[in-house]
């Protein structure tokens, strides 16, 4: 396949504007693809991070300095983005040798798994479970094992004062409505037979560049300059 026309925008948005049909070639697809899900799987890791720097901090906070040292820091900075390069090059090796022999129209935001599965000349059955392994199990365990993690930092507030309950209460919530906002549109794209439904395109939306905006917002409610008056 020379070239995948997609309904929507593309990596040469600015050009593609001026057109009505915009257009990507299979080798930029490709890419998308990859950094795609090299910047979600390196996204999920950092959540798992965030979590764990946050146990730590409320739980062994005498020891935070020792255990969250530099190069621990570094390990985990490294963890993220190896993972989420496995992640990535995972989802390239599922589709760079498939068949693609009939339309070549994504009516999709980007160029991910499903839409190109749907493309494929092939039955694509044991592909759309591997996705679902790769991508919809995983973000539902992740998912689950997160909400543990903070069940029990919640459990050990009560040894905390007042002051560093609502400290702890603070950090914490912020995290949890960005690992929601991150894992419930995740879980329902991925978590589901290969097949593409209209509500896809404004989750992948949602993912891509709502959540990121939030992101900023939502932690810097949490700085003491922004909540002065």
């Amino acid at each position: 396949m020379d070239a995948v026309y997609s309904t929507t925008v593309t990596p040469n948005m600015i050009i593609d504007l001026l057109y009505e049909k915009k257009t990507i070639s299979f080798q930029a697809c490709l890419t998308q693809l990859f950094a795609e899900h090299l910047s979600g799987g390196s996204e999920i890791l950092l959540l798992v991070v965030m979590a764990y720097d946050r146990y730590v901090a409320i739980c062994r906070h005498l020891h935070y300095m020792m255990i969250m040292n530099q190069q621990v820091r570094v390990l985990l900075l490294l963890v993220t983005w190896v993972g989420g390069f496995v992640h990535g090059i995972a989802h390239l090796l599922f589709v760079y040798n498939l068949p693609f022999c009939g339309p070549n129209v994504i009516d999709h935001f980007c160029c991910d798994m499903y839409p190109l599965l749907k493309l494929a000349c092939t039955d694509n059955y044991v592909i759309g479970l591997t996705v679902i392994a790769n991508d919809g199990v995983i973000c539902v365990v992740i998912f689950m094992l997160l909400f543990i993690s903070y069940g029990v930092i919640m459990h050990s507030l009560k040894n905390l004062s007042q002051e560093g309950r609502r400290k702890a209460l603070s950090t914490c919530g912020s995290h949890i409505t960005v690992v929601v906002l991150f894992f419930v549109p995740c879980i329902f794209l991925y978590m589901k037979p290969p097949s593409t439904l209209p509500i896809d395109k404004f989750l992948t939306v949602f993912c891509t560049v709502f959540t990121p905006m939030f992101n900023p917002l939502i932690y810097t409610l949490r700085n003491s300059e922004m909540k002065m008056p």
